[in-house]
């Protein structure tokens, strides 16, 4: 199915490039110029910096060389591990990298037709629902001794992956906007997937061999559906992020997994949980280089018993620079953090073991203020809010209710610079916060506005957007994500903190069709994350639902996009009324003030329906039964 395409910043790559070629000069990005405000934010360009086009660079260059691989990414000076990964797994399935560089044929360069060269370039990233086109120019940056800077391939006249870097920082702001960042946001970006997290309880998995034969068999059934999985280790409390630990592996690094395989070794002298089998995973570190010192690394004492028929009958390959292989036990011992983003296939005919998406997009946002009304300022702790502004600097307080996973703060690193992906993030709890500060926001909160907060709040909390589905025959597995808009590029003007995100769902009435005024049952609760994205899985009863996505605390804005998946037809809309439309009997009879709602707990000595022809059957009355009322009041 063919999706939209959006041109970043109204820049046309086709026009563009017509205009260039009329004018036979070569096109020079007027929106992200080849000067410092590109590059840095904060700290000063290195001396001898020069901006080079390709061909500047190197003789006979070319976008690609022997087509695309994870061999022709290195890392550079700047501290971006967490997307350079990302592109690692991206460049192992061509119907991927095909989305981000399109056009990549008409795009090469062509020795026979260098009329046809313009230094202009375009590729695509998955932005809030939307395939955002981005054009820059190929003028790159090149340190003093000529080398480039950042992102580069090993064959020198290869320049797709310092193009790309440079399209990626553009529609983030700068090229250090992307130090720092969480292997799962680039993923979404890159394939418009939906990434899950899965945190690794080391302890549980080293003792219980069920527990760690699960977990191998969750990656073998998403790595063959072609979901696109990065692992890292998280720093504990005192440890620094890029630390190195004694086997080799670096702490707070996105490494990359680009096979996983279960291996039968015959009367070999190794054993498996008793029987002659390995379980194993390959890696890829995005730096270009193998560091694992363990079993299976290169030149282990195991490959020295295995021929290079049996490495190959079994699938025991390294393909590229930087991969290696680790048993999985090793595996479990020393990683923390998995983050596996499942591919949504657009499709026409959906087998039923594939999802089906459902998209609203929605807001977080103030209730518009009356004519001549000033911006209100509320008070939470010592930090003034304007209401009419989005601020999240409150966002991080600590609390004893409901979980939340805020991100730490960023530490400086080293060389590479600051790899901080998603697995830096600590648990808290969320701070009761009823009374004092959060209570004069409560006061002035207007119902029209739609930015309440958690459901810590309870006097807000259905303010929120509110969002219905429904369940229909029988349970459903369904998996439900929320995405914030992007916040990057805001970093250089002193913003660009993710909001703390989450969700909550309702089981509301079967014939509901409007807002949900009280909280009566929750069917699911996510996390709350200051991340991109937050996502819940999980399965549930038939019945209608009401999904309300919200920011930690209330009166902070923004935009969103919620995402429903199912294996069954859902439809996701959004409620905007209060009370239900009223009917044109309804004209004539006053308004309600009061609903009531019958609980039946239980019902004794009914007789069986008696059913005449076609007949509608004829209902008994209750014996006897005991009920309970609930009372909403409008």
């Amino acid at each position: 199915m063919l999706e939209q395409v959006t041109d970043f910043q109204g820049q046309s790559f086709h026009k563009l490039r017509r205009a260039c070629l009329r004018r036979g000069a070569l096109f020079k990005d007027p929106l992200f110029p080849a000067t410092d405000q590109s590059l840095f934010y904060k700290r000063a360009p290195p001396p001898g910096l020069t901006w080079k086009r390709p061909w500047e660079i190197c003789k006979d260059p070319r976008l690609f060389v022997d087509g695309i691989s994870t061999r022709d990414l290195h890392q550079g000076s700047l501290g971006n591990c967490w997307m350079v990964a990302a592109i690692s797994c991206l460049a192992s399935e061509p119907s991927l990298w095909k989305k981000v560089i399109p056009d990549h044929v008409d795009q090469e360069w062509n020795p026979k037709r260098l009329d046809l060269y313009a230094g202009i370039f375009h590729f695509r990233f998955w932005r809030l629902g939307r395939w955002m086109d981005v054009v820059v120019d190929d003028r790159l940056p090149v340190s003093g001794d000529g080398v480039l800077l950042f992102c580069r391939s090993a064959t020198p006249r290869e320049f797709w992956s310092a193009l790309l870097e440079k399209a990626y920082a553009k529609i983030n702001g700068c090229y250090e906007a992307l130090e720092g960042g969480n292997t799962a946001e680039a993923l979404i970006d890159f394939t418009g997937g939906v990434s899950e997290p899965l945190g690794l309880d080391r302890e549980a998995l080293s003792l219980h061999n069920d527990q760690r034969k699960a977990l191998f068999q969750t990656l073998t059934k998403v790595h063959e559906r072609k979901s696109l999985i990065s692992c890292s280790i998280r720093p504990a409390e005192g440890e620094t992020v890029e630390s190195v630990l004694d086997c080799g592996l670096v702490r707070g690094h996105a490494y990359g997994i680009t096979a996983v395989r279960k291996v039968r070794l015959g009367e070999k002298p190794w054993k498996t949980s008793g029987k002659f089998r390995l379980f194993m995973v390959r890696m890829r570190n995005p730096w270009g280089t193998t560091d694992w010192r363990g079993a299976w690394s290169q030149g282990s004492e195991q490959w020295q018993q295995l021929s290079r028929a049996e490495r190959e009958k079994m699938g025991l390959v390294v393909r590229d620079v930087g991969e290696f292989w680790m048993d999985f036990q090793d595996f479990c011992r020393y990683f923390t953090d998995v983050v596996v983003c499942r591919l949504v296939e657009r499709a026409l005919l959906w087998p039923s073991s594939h999802w089906r998406e459902t998209q609203c997009y929605g807001e977080w946002a103030l209730a518009p203020p009356a004519s001549g009304e000033a911006p209100r300022k509320v008070l939470h702790g010592n930090i003034a809010l304007n209401l009419s502004e989005n601020k999240s600097g409150g966002a991080k307080q600590r609390g004893n209710r409901k979980e939340a996973r805020l991100r730490e703060s960023q530490q400086k690193g080293g060389k590479r610079g600051i790899c901080n992906p998603h697995e830096s993030g600590r648990n808290t709890r969320k701070q009761d916060e009823g009374g004092g500060a959060s209570g004069a926001w409560e006061a002035q909160m207007d119902r029209r506005s739609r930015c309440g907060g958690c459901i810590n709040h309870r006097d807000t909390f259905l303010h929120n957007p509110q969002f219905m589905f429904e369940v229909r025959g029988k349970e459903e597995e369904a998996l439900i994500c929320l995405q914030q808009e992007d916040r990057r590029i805001w970093r250089k003007n002193g913003g660009g903190e993710n909001l703390p995100i989450g969700f909550e769902v309702l089981k509301v009435e079967v014939n509901r069709c409007s807002r949900a005024q009280c909280v009566v049952e929750q069917a699911a609760s996510s996390v709350y994350m200051d991340s991109r994205s937050v996502t819940w899985r999980g399965t549930l009863a038939p019945g209608r639902y009401v999904v309300l996505p919200t920011t930690f605390l209330p009166g902070a804005t923004g935009r969103f996009l919620l995402r429903l998946f199912s294996h069954a037809h859902v439809r996701l809309w959004e409620l905007r009324e209060d009370l239900p439309s009223p009917s044109l009997f309804q004209c004539f009879l006053p308004q309600p003030a009061v609903v009531t709602t019958v609980h039946l707990r239980r019902a004794s000595g009914l007789r069986p329906p008696k059913q005449t022809g076609d007949s509608a059957p004829s209902i008994n009355l209750l014996q006897r039964s005991s009920w309970t009322r609930h009372t909403s009041v409008w």
